[in-house]
């Protein structure tokens, strides 16, 4: 809770000002039963008008006071609560962005995505609920006790003793709430994924006609969050009941006592008159601080996970390394790398570009091809050994000194819903010629040009209006748009035909030919072209040279060839 609070302190004089105001038309509130008291037992009994009159305009004002310092108080109460709530989730989120790629495997892209809206949410409510009631209850139970107390000390006893009992029973029951609250989070987490994955994969769902399947799937993750909900609601569930039945017990312990004072003249109507509505204002008080209690188990519980993100420490270091020891572009030099640190996903891998060169890198599915791509992007550091760019080592550069350098379409890459021209743009200050000549470089000017509103022409989230190819193409066009040093395709042209395919790569030698071009593919006509060729299995390299020299002396290429159009290709 002591990091979520920091977002607070920008708002501490509103706050403070807030506060002045709600202890305004709170305590203008305490007065109205004491002044009513005195009406009944001085005023009255003198049959004054004007001094009814006065009192009972004095209660009005009391009452327009208490009125409109509580709404004054909690409208801006409300202004402080979402702002503090926009700068928390501004900060969650930024932070996500930025998590290594090992920590995001570790909280699990739905438990991010929990965090950022349900716990955020939970934080939220709780921060407002203090700032409403957690002012106006304090000071309605002190008040109210205080007044009690001058009023009719005998009374007052009596209502005070059944107050440690109810303390203790909410404050005892809300400890066991925080653990239970987690738990549901964790259940909550479950099922955003499963949702999540249901969703992504909609359309094999049905292909597959897996609806059934995926209903109990779901309903699976979904009966146990019921259960821990119900559990954690039962325990929690117990406090208002509880209370309730204390300060029942307590009203009727006191009615009692007021029956007998006043029988023996020790006490007035008026005054138990007074007294009871005291504590009505008492018990209201209780109850709030019971809701707040309960509040603060789901509060406290999101607000673990939320400092839980926040407080990740920066995987991404940047040593003093900057010497340039080789002329290579892009050197790998005996590198490992291991996910889970148990076996290694990369072994041993050396090899060495210079400007201009083209790579590719083949192999089965799972033969670590976009793993080498992850390592060169820095999105895990490896194990063992050394990366090199421009001679340099890859921890030296800062994360935007090495993107700056590289132009990527991913094998699981995304595109949002907006333009065309949005999706390629990305933000980035790139011009409009600069963004045509790109589309043209990936083969995707002539459809892009075919729609009716042409680059201005919408696609849905994750460009499911349009065809996979163009997909594809629209991601190529995205990573060429911005000139980079180097550009990496990692498996980036499997829907291409081969007719497109074959122009792209004559398109890619031709406008970036500076460039050093990596191409991850299952095709070997998308990799056949290249100055270097690795092809790995199990995360070795099994063969590495270009393409006639792997036909020669890599029995795993040499199949892999025949096995695609009998080793012909279109060039």
């Amino acid at each position: 809770m002591k990091r979520i609070l920091i977002y607070l302190k920008p708002y501490r004089l509103r706050m403070f000002i807030g506060f002045l105001i709600k202890v305004t038309g709170t305590m203008a509130e305490l007065v109205l039963p004491y002044i009513l008291t005195h009406i009944l037992e001085n005023i009255i009994i003198k049959g004054n008008w004007k001094e009814i009159v006065f009192y009972g305009v004095l209660m009005l004002i009391f009452s327009i006071i208490a009125c409109l310092g509580n709404i004054t108080a909690n409208r801006m109460a409300a202004k402080v609560t979402t702002n503090f709530s926009k700068a928390m989730r501004k900060e969650l989120f930024t932070k996500t962005l930025y998590l290594s790629s090992t920590d995001a495997d570790i909280f699990t892209i739905p438990s991010l995505e929990s965090r950022i809206t349900t716990d955020t949410y939970n934080v939220h409510n709780f921060v407002g609920m203090m700032q409403r009631m957690g002012v106006r209850a304090p000071i309605l139970l002190i008040g109210g006790i205080s007044l009690t107390l001058i009023m009719d000390r005998a009374l007052a006893l009596v209502m005070i003793a059944t107050l440690p009992v109810i303390f203790l029973t909410v404050y005892g029951i809300s400890r066991k709430g925080v653990p239970l609250y987690t738990d549901v989070q964790k259940s909550q987490d479950s099922m955003v994924r499963v949702a999540r994955e249901d969703v992504q994969g909609i359309r094999v769902i049905k292909a597959l006609s897996k609806g059934e399947h995926e209903n109990r799937r779901y309903d699976l993750v979904n009966k146990e969050l019921s259960r821990k909900e119900r559990k954690a609601g039962i325990i929690m569930g117990i406090v208002n009941p509880v209370m309730t039945l204390l300060m029942n017990l307590g009203i009727a312990a006191v009615v009692g006592v007021a029956a007998l004072r006043v029988s023996k003249g020790l006490s007035s109507p008026a005054t138990v008159i007074a007294f009871m509505q005291y504590f009505t204002l008492i018990s209201m008080a209780m109850m709030s601080l019971s809701r707040m209690f309960v509040m603060y188990t789901k509060c406290a519980a999101s607000a673990k996970r939320i400092a839980e993100v926040i407080e990740t420490e920066e995987k991404y270091t940047v040593s003093d390394d900057k010497e340039a020891k080789d002329d290579s572009f892009i050197s790998f030099n005996k590198v490992s790398f291991s996910y889970f640190g148990k076996k290694d996903n990369i072994s041993e891998l050396s090899f060495s570009l210079k400007e201009g060169e083209r790579l590719g890198i083949i192999g089965a599915t799972g033969s670590g091809k976009s793993t080498i791509i992850k390592l060169l992007l820095r999105f895990y550091d490896i194990t063992y050994g050394e990366i090199r760019i421009k001679g340099r080592n890859i921890t030296s550069y800062t994360r935007e000194e090495l993107t700056s350098l590289m132009g990527v379409a991913l094998q699981n890459d995304f595109i949002y819903a907006d333009t065309i021209y949005e999706n390629i743009r990305f933000g980035r200050d790139i011009s409009d010629k600069d963004i045509e000549k790109a589309t043209k470089t990936a083969q995707a000017y002539d459809f892009i040009t075919s729609f009716e509103d042409g680059f201005s022409h919408k696609l849905s989230s994750k460009g499911t209006n349009i065809s996979g190819g163009q997909r594809q193409r629209i991601l190529i066009s995205r990573a060429v748009a911005g000139s980079p040093e180097i550009l990496i395709l990692d498996d980036s042209s499997s829907a291409l035909d081969y007719k497109t395919d074959s122009l792209l790569r004559n398109a890619l030698d031709s406008d970036m030919s500076s460039a050093v071009v990596i191409t991850v593919a299952q095709r070997v006509s998308s990799v056949k072209n290249c100055d270097l060729i690795i092809v790995l299995d199990d995360g070795k390299v099994i063969g590495k040279g270009r393409h006639e020299e792997l036909l020669e002396n890599c029995p795993q290429y040499l199949e892999i060839s025949r096995s695609q159009m009998g080793g012909a290709f279109v060039d």
